[in-house]
């Protein structure tokens, strides 16, 4: 068996808008990103989502929160599914965050890209032993969807680092049993 993975982004944050990277900061969803989560309710309430898990980040919470507010599905905040941790750099300007300097060397008091794909992958370890034939929504950010790449899809870190990121509503994944990241 295997665990089926919906993943979305959180809605526009107004640091989105602004060009700023929120990293660990807690973000606030724009009058644009409540209309997405309000769509992303809209389109995933009767996907056969079992369960919802969404970092515990404001922007990640509110999102959840509003895509669901009347619905029965359970709601999980789980911080491994945070964004990258930048460290001195949460919430400064997005072009100063050199990406592919900091696959395995950490943002300065922060995370290095690959510590933070070891800790999405832990939890989705964890997903895969609790959730085994079922489907799941994950809300989160963009170090969400690299873990999602790397363990679901076996790419490479070191290529989906510098790649442009293109939104779209939704990515699936599937788990399998016994795949592990490392």
């Amino acid at each position: 068996m295997s665990v089926e993975v919906v993943f979305e982004t959180h809605a526009t944050s107004e640091d989105n808008e602004a060009g700023i990277a929120t990293g660990w900061l807690p973000g606030k969803l724009s009058t644009a990103g409540r209309e997405q989560a309000r769509e992303l309710g809209e389109r995933r309430r009767e996907d056969g989502l079992a369960i919802v898990y969404t970092s515990d980040l404001s922007r990640a919470v509110e999102t959840s929160a509003i895509a669901f507010a009347d619905s029965p599905l359970p709601v999980v905040q789980e911080a491994r599914l945070r964004e990258c941790d930048y460290g001195e750099l949460n919430g400064t300007s997005a072009p100063v965050h050199d990406r592919a300097a900091h696959i395995d060397r950490p943002y300065p008091g922060g995370e290095s890209w690959r510590q933070a794909v070891e800790r999405v992958a832990d939890f989705l370890a964890e997903l895969r032993a609790e959730r085994d034939g079922e489907r799941v929504l994950v809300i989160g950010h963009g170090a969400t969807r690299l873990a999602l790449e790397v363990v679901a899809d076996g790419k490479e870190l070191g290529e989906l680092v510098g790649a442009p990121f293109s939104w779209q509503p939704g990515w699936e994944y599937v788990l399998p049993r016994a795949t592990a990241y490392r």
